[in-house]
Parts: C-alpha cells; sequence; structure tokens
C-alpha cells in the first residue's frame, strides 16, 4: 500500500516508520526539512508545508492511506492563532485534498488531553466529550480539540474514512528534540521546585506506534481511541523516577492554588529580568490537575498493549542520559541492576 505520513521525523513517526517499512507498504513522507531515517528506510520525501495545498496535492498523489502525526507541543500562551493554524487549518486543508485524491484510510494522530483532562482524579473513556471548559486556558489542548472536531466532521460530510488515535504522554526511547520527554529530563535536571498534585497518563512510544500500524487495518473510520499505558499520580511517577535515576523527586508539598499562584508570580520575575524560569505556570497549571485514560477500547480494537511502566521509564531515563549526559546524580545503572538491555 502507497502511505503518506506527516510528522515522520517526530518521536512517534520515527517508531512507526520501521513497522510501516518492515510490512512492506511503499512510503512517503511530507517533510518541512530532512528526512534521514526515512530515506533510509527508502521512503520518498516531498518537502513543503501543510498549508501550501499544490505541495498537498503532489504528496498525495497515487497514496492509499494517510498518516497525519505532523505538529506542535507548545504551552505558551501567547500565540494561539499559530497553533490553530498549524493543527485546525493544516489538518483541514489536509485532508480535504486527501478526500479529493481518493486516499481509503486516514489516521490522525491527537492526544488524550482532547478527552481526558479533569480537576478530579477521574478515568476518561472515548465516551466523554470534550473538556472545553479546562482545556480553553491551554492553546494546545484547545488547537487539538478543534483539530480532532474538524477531522470528524469531515469524515461525516464526505466519507473520507478517518479515523483518531489519542496516545497520552509519549516515553521512551528515540525523543532527540526532548519533547514528550522533557518532564524526565527536568526531574533529572533538578528543575521541577514542587510535587504535582494531579497526575498523568503515559505510554511507551513502541507500544503506541504498533496501535498506529494496527490501525491501518483494524480502526474503524469515525472512531477515536485513547492510547494510556499506565496512570499515576505525579508523586508515584516522580518516586518511580527518583528510585530509577538516583536523582530525588521534589519534597515540597504546596496546596494547589498556592503552586500555581508562586510560578506565575517566578514567571513574572523571570520576564523583568530576561531569562527563562524552571517551569512556566501553564505546565504548574497543568500538574494540578489529572489526564488519566482508559484504554480498554484500544486493546479490544487495535491489539493495544502496553509494556511494564518500570520497562519504559527505564528505557527513558537511559536514553536521556546517554543522549545529553549525566544529570549529576547517582547512577541509574547503578540504583536498577535489574532492568536488562534490549
Amino acid at each position: 500500500m502507497k502511505i503518506l505520513l506527516t510528522g515522520a521525523t517526530g518521536f512517534l513517526g520515527s517508531h512507526l516508520l520501521p513497522l510501516l517499512a518492515g510490512s512492506g507498504h511503499s512510503l512517503r513522507v511530507l517533510a518541512r526539512g530532512e528526512a534521514p531515517v526515512a530515506e533510509a528506510l527508502g521512503a520518498e520525501v516531498v518537502r513543503g508545508a501543510l498549508q501550501d495545498r499544490a505541495v498537498l496535492r503532489r504528496a498525495l498523489d497515487g497514496v492509499e492511506a494517510l498518516y497525519h502525526l505532523a505538529g506542535q507541543v507548545d504551552f505558551d500562551p501567547r500565540d494561539p492563532a499559530a497553533l490553530f493554524d498549524l493543527h485546525v487549518q493544516g489538518t483541514r486543508a489536509l485532508l480535504e485534498e486527501a478526500h479529493a485524491a481518493g486516499v481509503r484510510r486516514a489516521i490522525l494522530a491527537s492526544s488524550s488531553g482532547t478527552i481526558g483532562i479533569s480537576r478530579e482524579e477521574r478515568v476518561a473513556t472515548e465516551e466523554d466529550d470534550h473538556p472545553l471548559a479546562i482545556a480553553s486556558r491551554w492553546p494546545y489542548y484547545l488547537s487539538k480539540i478543534y483539530q480532532e472536531k474538524a477531522a470528524l466532521r469531515l469524515h461525516r460530510d464526505t466519507g473520507l474514512p478517518l479515523l483518531v488515535l489519542n496516545p497520552s504522554l509519549l516515553l521512551g526511547p528515540g525523543d532527540d528534540r526532548l519533547g514528550s520527554t522533557g518532564v524526565v529530563w527536568k526531574l533529572l535536571q533538578r528543575r521541577i521546585p514542587a510535587m504535582p498534585g494531579g497526575g498523568l497518563s503515559f505510554v511507551d512510544v513502541r507500544d503506541a506506534a504498533q496501535a498506529f500500524a494496527a490501525a491501518l487495518a483494524r480502526g474503524r473510520p469515525g472512531e477515536r481511541y485513547l492510547l494510556g499505558g499506565h496512570n499515576l499520580s505525579f508523586a508515584d511517577f516522580f518516586g518511580r523516577l527518583e528510585r530509577l535515576s538516583g536523582v530525588p523527586a521534589p519534597r515540597v508539598r504546596l496546596p494547589s492554588q498556592l503552586n500555581v499562584a508562586g510560578a506565575r508570580l517566578l514567571e513574572k520575575l523571570h520576564s523583568w529580568r530576561g531569562s527563562e524560569p524552571d517551569l512556566d505556570a501553564a505546565s504548574v497549571e497543568m500538574g494540578e490537575h489529572f489526564f488519566y485514560v482508559d484504554s480498554a477500547k484500544a486493546a479490544r480494537e487495535l491489539g493495544f498493549s502496553a509494556r511494564d511502566a518500570q520497562e519504559t521509564l527505564f528505557e527513558t531515563v537511559r536514553f536521556l542520559e546517554e543522549r545529553f549526559g549525566r544529570s549529576g546524580a547517582a547512577s541509574w545503572r547503578a540504583t536498577s541492576p535489574r532492568l536488562p538491555r534490549p
């Protein structure tokens, strides 16, 4: 099958590409710059932007299936228009051209945050509505919600066979850009001053890639699939990372409102000084929420399965320390001798 991928040079795309190539598919990627991994796998590279319709038509010529993974994770609230342009307008243009080109299967990579954000400790499912009231304060999640809405509306209006996969925080080896794994890196750098009061869901990028590959044949158009391997409180999450890395988890615990207010004050102080805080106020505020999700539907219909949480965290720490250097704390090798190398 001839497949086009956007976002193939990212964390998820770099793990999905080899799976698709190994299944014998003919690959083409749309990228702004170089795509050495894709080229090494024999993929054709079309260079250009999502907003360029001529580029999209060239990239989609002869394509039977589309993976739309491209996006930008940015929690800076100062430029929501850029995120809207990329996630909503760019996606709408791509899917309209995909429909015109006769694409037979389209798979959109969204986020579990378009479903599973709550002030209370609860587990979300695909039956839940978009948490617009909460997400409205974070342009990234709001733009992803409207991206998802636009894509599913286009599916209903045109019949384009499209489905949405909603992975939670992607962890594991290979995040060269420190995107999804940035929260782990900040802990290793001792840049998280206080323990958040909420909780997160994370999934191993390799398990998520397997689910995306399976969705090509097994996913149902018009459906959403949550991919969350493990739901952990931040206290549990950082505690596990402390035991693996030897870097102490945050000891300070503050009431939620005080934690957020302090982060906003520090952000203003750093702004006056022309510097950057260790943790921005938006991230601190998100840490006071729960992002728990249930992946039973993906397990039933896509065969999704999550590996042990300790393996994912171990592989994440190992990659970050080998790729970016040591944090200056005790060696994770010394503290985790039972976890074998692959």
